[in-house]
């Protein structure tokens, strides 16, 4: 490699990574774009469209603590490389299921499931990769950057996939899905390294910066946490619930608001297409934005305001946009203010992963998978209870639940202690 002037290596790898988030985001919501045909072709039902919905998330649930022991193992470098090759494989065979098969929905669940297996060790190997690379009060600004690439994949994904339908099928979507993973991994693993003094790239004096700026590991054991030790964590066991929380919420917008838009507000496909990017542009937007707010409160007043404090208000006002969205009576109005709610709940994402890089050092990718795989449980319960609810009760009622686990997510921040180590 050939060093480019005064190149900061630590932000280019997490640009890296933001594009490989929306390029993941990209493969998991392609399927709820394409239901419309693939309902149609495959004589689906959605309640059995949730099923397919909920394995995806259920696997990604599962393997979020094997994939953050195998990212603080091999590293972030091979981890994630490999992993986009396993996503192009499972995008591509979701294509070559025949509707004749008398077993289609478990076709779909088991791809699906694959898939979401591959998808979950992204990020807690980009956490392990923020714990060695990125100074602490640079934290929030990173992971604030790294899931933009959620709203950014989500938003750019309706569009995107609509367009290639209506030209060439939704089949021809898929692949292009698959095929742009591929890229975008083989340029990570050219640009990627484990840890910033193996890269040609770094300078002496970003060396000193990042270095200076890690958390002092002088005292912690060596090696990786027992997982005894991290469930046994009263701060850890708070942000997981909170997580999911926030997971139960983010999956509706992710599997269920274009359907609700074109089924249930009675709008056109293209329509709908365009309105459902507007939770994932307020995602893609608020996702950095409050990672920058809570690394300037952090440095001013401390981790208990930037992190804490950050996530309570921002959570708070996401059950508040949840739970008034649903009853208003425009589709377009709506879908703006669900979009805000979308977007406040975004305002906390970074939190989550900047605590969790914090407290736990070297085994970050162990701690954040864990975490997350609360966020995913949410997620599946989501995918399949949000249409029993709105069946029985309405879709209000489904928003209405989402609003509730929104507010006590928001209470469980009161209680984390950020500057604890595990």
């Amino acid at each position: 490699m050939v060093a480019p002037l005064q190149v900061r290596v630590r932000w280019v790898l997490i640009v890296w990574i933001f594009i490989i988030s929306s390029v993941a985001f990209l493969d998991r919501v392609n399927i709820s774009i394409a239901s419309h045909y693939i309902i149609k072709e495959y004589h689906l039902s959605n309640i059995q469209l949730g099923y397919v919905f909920s394995s995806f998330v259920l696997a990604y649930a599962l393997f979020q603590a094997p994939g953050g022991r195998i990212s603080d193992k091999y590293g972030p470098r091979w981890v994630i490389a490999l992993a986009t090759v396993w996503w192009a494989v499972f995008t591509s065979m979701a294509t070559a299921i025949p509707p004749t098969i008398s077993g289609v929905v478990a076709a779909f669940i088991c791809v699906r499931f694959l898939l979401g297996a591959g998808e979950a060790v992204l990020y807690p190997a980009s956490n392990r990769l923020v714990a060695r690379w990125i100074p602490t009060n640079e934290r929030g600004t990173a992971n604030g950057l790294i899931f933009a690439g959620v709203g950014a994949g989500a938003g750019i994904t309706p569009p995107l996939i609509t367009f290639i339908m209506l030209r060439g099928g939704w089949r021809l979507s898929f692949w292009v899905s698959a095929l742009v993973g591929l890229v975008a991994g083989a340029v990570w693993f050219w640009l990627a390294r484990d840890n910033p003094e193996e890269h040609p790239w770094v300078s002496t004096r970003e060396l000193e910066i990042i270095r200076s700026g890690l958390p002092d590991s002088s005292h912690r054991a060596k090696g990786m946490l027992p997982w005894g030790r991290i469930l046994a964590s009263k701060d850890f066991l708070l942000m997981t619930y909170s997580y999911f929380c926030y997971g139960y919420v983010a999956w509706i917008f992710f599997a269920w608001f274009f359907i609700y838009l074109s089924s249930v507000r009675g709008l056109d496909l293209r329509e709908s297409s365009y309105l459902a990017t507007l939770p994932f542009i307020a995602m893609a937007t608020c996702s950095p934005a409050g990672g920058v707010l809570s690394d300037f409160i952090t440095r001013h007043y401390g981790k208990r305001w930037g992190r804490c404090g950050v996530s309570v208000v921002a959570i708070g006002l996401a059950a508040v946009f949840v739970a008034s969205g649903s009853g208003v009576s425009s589709p377009r109005l709506a879908s703006v203010v669900l979009a805000g709610g979308a977007g406040v709940l975004y305002l906390s994402q970074s939190m989550y992963w900047s605590v969790t890089a914090d407290i736990a050092g070297e085994s970050a990718g162990s701690v954040s998978g864990i975490m997350n795989m609360g966020a995913q449980i949410g997620g599946a319960v989501t995918s399949t209870l949000t249409p029993v609810i709105a069946a029985r009760f309405g879709w209000e009622a489904s928003f209405g639940v989402a609003a509730f686990l929104c507010a006590t997510g928001a209470l469980a921040w009161l209680r984390v202690d950020p500057t604890r180590e595990l």
